[in-house]
């Protein structure tokens, strides 16, 4: 394969209409961004790993006009730390009702649900994956997630989900050559 080429993946008229239409990426953060797992230190201070090829596809994703919100359950520093490394657009942190939060965020940024695009994995996902415009979960998401998304990664929870999901919906808009170009060593 030429660098630049889509990765062979094919979509149906449906996803590319959806995925032109988005503005708003969420993401869950532990068991998509992290694998699940929760590491503390001997201080009971929380460490959390993230892997690098996500970031770079959010900067992507912010290249290509969308915007990158994470959307958690949980409050920890790592994520704080890695979100403004990142730049980050929206942090919905500690949501102890995803659907109400959710609400909230389509209010404040004025955005509709179809133009949001989620990855989750867990059964506190549920109530937003099933209302956004694409809905992703990792290979290793729960059983009832699996069966409410559009699309089911073929990443596990950690390991680059965020990129594999950016990829596909970058591709899907048209945006993907374009932006592996600035890469290129033939541009």
């Amino acid at each position: 394969m030429k660098h630049g080429e889509p990765l062979g993946e094919s979509f149906d008229e449906s996803f590319v209409q959806r995925a032109t239409r988005l503005e708003w990426l969420l993401f869950d953060v532990d068991g998509v961004l992290t694998d699940g797992r929760l590491w503390y230190t001997a201080k009971g201070e929380e460490i959390k790993a993230f892997h690098v090829r996500d970031g770079l596809a959010f900067k992507l994703a912010q290249k290509a006009g969308l915007h990158i919100g994470i959307f958690t359950g949980r409050r920890s520093r790592p994520l704080e730390r890695r979100a403004k490394d990142l730049g980050v657009d929206e942090m919905i942190l500690g949501s102890k009702n995803k659907a109400a939060d959710f609400d909230a965020f389509l209010e404040r940024r004025q955005v509709a649900a179809g133009r949001v695009a989620f990855v989750g994995d867990d059964l506190i996902d549920l109530a937003v994956l099933g209302r956004c415009g694409l809905a992703f979960c990792p290979s290793d998401a729960v059983d009832e997630v699996q069966a409410v998304v559009d699309r089911v990664l073929t990443t596990s929870g950690g390991h680059g989900v965020a990129r594999e999901m950016i990829e596909l919906i970058l591709q899907a808009r048209g945006d993907w050559r374009r932006l592996v170009a600035a890469y290129s060593l033939e541009s």
